[in-house]
């Protein structure tokens, strides 16, 4: 798989491209019918809690009817009760006919029992005949239950946890969850568990969420039994798809002028509008829906059928007619029922003409499966990264004869004639933010050691093999991982700590590149800001804080795993984009491992050197080629003016590094030494000092 910057115009920013092997192993089955993922996930059905992280369109859906067929007829459930965020995904578990492909058993959901397909809304003055088709549901011999999250909430505040005894409840989109006290679900979802008298299957496509809430509380999440299946496997196990593109687009003026400079109608593409709070909202849905429509062609009237709207495309394809389906409009019911109808036809699904554009607000995410689209493009920047990450998987789709497909993200150019340029310049960061982490999350993963540990069973070292002493870099194509041995690491102790930096790096590293502070100050106060304020100060306070429970050396381990994670990918992404403007071939699905391996073999690496590489200096190097230099440059100057004097928390982490400094050294820090990052370590701690000589000050005053 190749990752690489693809600045194609000063608009897109940064724009990312991911190009594939297509293996076709990811669409392979087994005798019994199930692709890889299904394969891995279906040999842990004997697990009580099992939480399965996989992409979009890895075929969770169906991993779970394996799963829960095998518990209800072999391990003695009663009943499997299916729990969707929304109705329209309640279609990924219809009926299918499993045994065609090898299986032992077909799934069937009786109609009676898809609430999912029952009229109504899920809001609570509306939702207790739902409820009471719940309750019927318990009562009954039927074997599967399909609901909304709502319907299930509800269900359980009536109901009691107890009435789930003995049942498999299969929570679908799981990063729904939190372990928020206020979110419903979670709160029930921990009393089940503690109850332990159910069993869950939690299935999520990007389990981190955008915001800094925990899915599941620790202890909680210890009784997990986890199947990864990681976007490296899945994307290059594909039989069509070559390449991904992600690109963020700056306008200025109103969208739905300059939509078609993005909006391409022979890409089949779903069109998320903006949410109302956001800045590229016009605050008026009905409306932008028609300008988008008006901008892309001429109307034609709408298909009495299926609900779509017809638009005739102006010259030079003039002649041909495109259908757009508009899930924007809910005014009324039935047409809004006969488009969604129209897109889950079953017998539609493999007819790449049934449509060409969705426009939507609130759906067509998680769950919306329509494997012929090409083009992603969402209006508006999306709070939340889990929300990219799902919008990106609608596209993500393997199907015959789609090579190429892409994200795009519209966002209002910030202008440089505002007085609060700074405020103006956030949806930026947020980009730029969801493109690292993407590259993160779509980039296979590091397994790293110390020095001279041994070559690992499975990797390969390349034409010269491990070498004791040298800078080793190992791949393994079928797990999609690297080894990279580094000098001084500090490896993790207890088993949650592996279990760290095993599985939940992104997770850290979604809290780091989302930290206002440390992207302002990295990419926009290079000057004053000293790498290590961000490797270590800003993600060590990241790691304390998301693993309290930790030992200070395995606080350091994650912190170390996280930042070399994150800095050898960009390093590794810098090194394959100054070789393709050399010249140099861009070296197919070894792309990335030769970018790595490029960068090890400049430095001989080790932790220090790792700390002292700014997370996002190559992020800049693509904005300050797409953003105006005049906006730039005062959003430089207003970062700067506002960097205050030492703050009391960045004081104490400063004292804590000079601990460590002189225990390595035998010394503490020097105030006018030669080195920037000893010098600001020593002004961390005279700050320090300062601040407990005020605290004891105070209270002296507060005793007499």
């Amino acid at each position: 798989m190749t990752i690489t910057d693809n600045p194609t115009n000063k608009y897109t920013v940064p724009s990312v491209s991911i190009t594939t092997t297509r293996t076709g192993v990811s669409s392979k089955t087994n005798a019994l019918g199930m692709r890889p993922m299904q394969e891995r996930a279906y040999a842990k059905r004997g697990e009580q809690y099992l939480l399965i992280k996989s992409p979009p369109a890895s075929g969770k859906s169906r991993a779970l009817m394996f799963i829960a067929l095998d518990k209800l007829h072999n391990q003695g459930l009663k009943q499997a009760i299916i729990v969707v965020p929304e109705r329209a995904t309640g279609g990924s578990f219809s009926d299918e006919p499993l045994s065609a492909q090898g299986f032992w058993a077909d799934w069937t959901v009786s109609p009676q029992w898809n609430l999912c397909n029952a009229p109504g809304v899920d809001e609570p003055r509306v939702a207790k005949s739902k409820v009471k088709a719940v309750s019927d549901f318990l009562a009954s011999d039927g074997r599967v239950l399909v609901c909304t999250h709502a319907t299930f909430r509800f269900a359980v505040d009536e109901l009691g946890v107890e009435a789930f005894d003995e049942r498999l409840i299969a929570v679908d989109e799981f990063h729904h969850v939190s372990s928020n006290p206020d979110n419903r679900l979670g709160t029930q979802l921990g009393t089940l568990i503690a109850r332990n008298k159910v069993h869950v299957v939690a299935m999520t496509g990007s389990y981190f969420r955008g915001d800094a809430v925990a899915v599941l509380a620790p202890q909680d999440e210890a009784r997990f039994e986890t199947v990864t299946y990681t976007y490296y496997e899945q994307l290059n196990g594909y039989q069509y798809l070559k390449a991904l593109d992600i690109g963020y687009f700056f306008y200025t003026g109103r969208y739905p002028d300059a939509i078609t400079k993005v909006l391409d109608p022979s890409l089949k593409t779903i069109v998320h509008i903006p949410s109302v709070n956001s800045r590229e909202s016009l605050k008026d849905k009905h409306r932008e829906v028609e300008d988008i429509m008006d901008a892309l062609g001429t109307w034609k009237g709408v298909d009495p059928v299926t609900g779509f709207h017809l638009i005739a495309l102006p010259a030079p394809k003039g002649g041909r007619v495109i259908k757009v389906a508009d899930l924007v409009d809910d005014g009324d019911a039935a047409r809004r029922s006969k488009v969604l109808s129209a897109l889950k036809d079953p017998a539609q699904r493999n007819n790449r003409d049934h449509v060409d554009i969705i426009i939507a607000l609130g759906m067509a995410k998680e769950g919306f499966d329509w494997i012929w689209c090409e083009h992603a493009l969402t209006i508006g920047y999306r709070s939340s990264l889990t929300e990219i990450v799902q919008i990106i998987g609608r596209a993500t789709r393997d199907a015959p004869g789609k090579e190429r497909t892409r994200f795009t993200n519209l966002i209002a150019e910030p202008d440089a004639t505002e007085a609060a340029v700074v405020d103006a310049v956030n949806d930026t960061l947020k980009a730029i933010a969801a493109s690292l982490l993407m590259e993160q999350v779509l980039a296979p993963r590091f397994e790293f050691t110390p020095k001279n540990v041994g070559p690992q069973e499975g990797f390969d070292y390349g034409p010269t093999g491990y070498a004791e002493g040298g800078r080793n870099v190992g791949i393994n194509e079928e797990t999609g991982q690297y080894h990279v041995e580094i000098g001084g690491l500090t490896m993790p102790k207890s088993p949650e700590a592996h279990r760290i930096c095993r599985e939940d790096l992104n997770e850290v590293i979604t809290a780091f590149v989302q930290d206002k502070s440390a992207v302002e100050r990295g990419l926009f106060d290079q000057e004053n800001t000293l790498p290590e304020e961000l490797t270590q100060l800003r993600m060590g306070k990241i790691v304390r804080e998301r693993y309290p429970e930790l030992s200070d050396t395995d606080q350091e381990a994650v912190r170390q795993h996280a930042i070399a994670t994150l800095n050898i990918t960009q390093q590794a992404k810098q090194q394959m984009a100054n070789g393709m403007q050399e010249g140099e071939d861009g070296g197919g699905n070894m792309a990335l491992i030769h970018g790595v391996r490029k960068f090890i073999n400049v430095h001989d690496l080790d932790i220090d050197l790792i700390d002292r590489i700014n997370p996002f200096g190559a992020a800049y190097s693509v904005l300050a080629k797409a953003m105006e230099e005049k906006t730039l440059r005062q959003v430089q100057a207003a970062i700067a003016a506002k960097r205050t004097n030492i703050a009391y928390d960045e004081a104490r982490e400063l004292a804590q590094r000079a601990l460590q400094f002189k225990e390595e050294r035998g010394r503490l820090p020097q105030i006018n030494a030669q080195d920037a990052w000893e010098r600001r370590m020593a002004e961390g701690v005279a700050a320090f000092a300062r601040y407990r000589a005020q605290q004891k000050a105070a209270e002296g005053d507060a005793d007499v």
